[in-house]
C-alpha cells in the first residue's frame, strides 16, 4: 500500500473569553472541516469506509502544551487522527465576562488538516 495525501485544509478558531487553547483548537479544526467535502475520496479513490482516512492535525497556538489532545481528536468525526501542537496563533487582551469564561484573554489557534489514504 502507498500512503497518499489527498486533502490539506486550513482553519482558524478563537476562544473569546477565558484563553482556553483547547476550545480555540477545536474551533480551528471544525472550521477547516467545514470547508471540506470528501466526495472525491469516495467517488474517485473509491474508499468505502471513512475510517480508512488518516487525518493529521497540526495546530499552532499560544501555550501548545496546554492543549488537550484527546478533546481535539474528538472534533474529527472519523478516521485515525493524530495531533501535533506547535507554538503559534496569538493571544490578546479581551473583555472579562465571568459568565463566559475565566480571565480576559482572547486566544486564536490555527489548524492544518491533512487527509491521507492508503492505496494499492
Amino acid at each position: 500500500m502507498n500512503r497518499k495525501r489527498y486533502i490539506v485544509e486550513l482553519g482558524m478558531g478563537a476562544d473569546l473569553h477565558g484563553g482556553n487553547v483547547t476550545k480555540a483548537a477545536q474551533k480551528a479544526v471544525k472550521d477547516a472541516m467545514s470547508r471540506s467535502c470528501l466526495c472525491g475520496l469516495f467517488d474517485i479513490v473509491n474508499i468505502r469506509d471513512p475510517g480508512q482516512m488518516q487525518v493529521e492535525v497540526k495546530l499552532g497556538c499560544p501555550q501548545p502544551e496546554k492543549v488537550n489532545i484527546d478533546e481535539v481528536k474528538r472534533a474529527v468525526p472519523f478516521g485515525s487522527v493524530t495531533v501535533e501542537t506547535v507554538a503559534g496563533g496569538i493571544d490578546v487582551k479581551g473583555l472579562k465576562l465571568p459568565a463566559l469564561g475565566e480571565g480576559d484573554t482572547i486566544v486564536v489557534a490555527v489548524a492544518a488538516l491533512t487527509v491521507y489514504i492508503d492505496v494499492p
